[in-house]
């Protein structure tokens, strides 16, 4: 069932053809919404933007965005407010991970049988745009606040994908993780999609489901480096990419069945060598095979060991760390 929060657009949305379980009309605080309906169960919230107080702050829209489960809101732009159309304001939401936003009630029909992920909004986010944020200060009494002007991406965001099935993205970024931990450099691991992660018994990897890898990534903004073992989702927010490849007989083969271009699509990208056994010959012979130059070989990995040579190089090549 749906609910509705209402206000200058009541009148549009009373000719919504869905069912309602709860309707407020009205202009209400952050807090007030959240009171609401943070412990009452709903299929999609229809919240026209008017009815929020301050809406053109975006603290009070952080507010909503982190206490409710902001996959299920439509957010219904105000069309007689054009910043509310630009793109500014619209990759603010997105950076929160509102993906659904419209003006009009076709836009909501569409939206409540079709929601958007990232991979539809993606064009409209401006990823180095700044934005005022406000932090604890460490040790002040009474929860006061700096105001403090970010990029909303300042880390370092490197995806791990496999390009063929049970590459090791999922090791790669876990032990990745560890090692920048070891060296004292702030890093976040990330999985997207799969809950893998829970396998590995670290309580700092976190899991998240694709449409909320967007506002994880702006929770995470400032930190020094993030992992994101992406499975499925696409690299858009991805500084750098390591697309791991283990090239035995039948993983190439199945490979270059399901996409015979491959290579040439990947051409230029950091592609790692994972798993490997192959000697420096046979590796010159697979690069002159694929016509393609490998960014990286990795032997199979042993998690339970110390792997700072291999990973400490690795990062080196990626620029995360510099040679002491």
């Amino acid at each position: 069932m749906n609910v509705i929060v209402a206000n200058k657009q009541q009148a549009m949305l009373a000719n919504l053809n869905i069912e309602v379980i709860k309707t407020v009309n009205g202009e209400f605080s952050a807090d007030e919404i959240v009171d609401m309906f943070s412990n009452f169960f709903f299929g999609r919230m229809i919240l026209d933007l008017t009815a929020l107080k301050d809406y053109h702050d975006f603290k009070n829209l952080q507010k909503i965005s982190i206490s409710l489960a902001v996959e299920k809101i439509i957010v219904v732009l105000p069309p007689d407010d054009p910043e509310c159309s630009t793109p500014q304001f619209l990759s603010k939401l997105i950076s929160m991970g509102v993906y659904n936003f419209t003006s009009n009630i076709d836009g909501i029909n569409y939206l409540l049988t079709n929601p958007n992920s990232y991979r539809d909004v993606a064009h409209l986010h401006q990823i180095d745009e700044p934005l005022v944020v406000e932090k604890p200060v460490a040790g002040a009494m009474g929860g006061n606040t700096v105001t403090t002007l970010v990029q909303q991406y300042s880390s370092t965001v490197i995806g791990l994908k496999n390009l063929t099935e049970g590459a090791g993205s999922t090791t790669l970024c876990y032990l990745l993780k560890k090692e920048l931990v070891k060296r004292g450099i702030p890093v976040v691991a990330i999985e997207v999609g799969k809950r893998d992660f829970m396998y590995l018994n670290d309580k700092d990897l976190i899991t998240v489901a694709e449409n909320d890898l967007a506002s994880t990534l702006m929770k995470y903004r400032n930190t020094q480096v993030i992992l994101i073992d992406l499975n499925s989702t696409e690299p858009e927010m991805c500084t750098d990419v390591l697309y791991l490849l283990e090239a035995s007989y039948i993983k190439l083969n199945k490979l270059m069945l399901r996409d015979r271009k491959v290579f040439e699509k990947y051409k230029g990208k950091k592609i790692i060598l994972s798993k490997s056994v192959f000697s420096n010959s046979d590796i010159a012979e697979l690069e002159y095979e694929a016509k393609t130059k490998f960014f990286y070989t990795l032997p199979a990995l042993d998690d339970r060991k110390d792997q700072t040579e291999l990973l400490g190089d690795l990062l080196l090549r990626l620029g995360i760390i510099n040679v002491n």
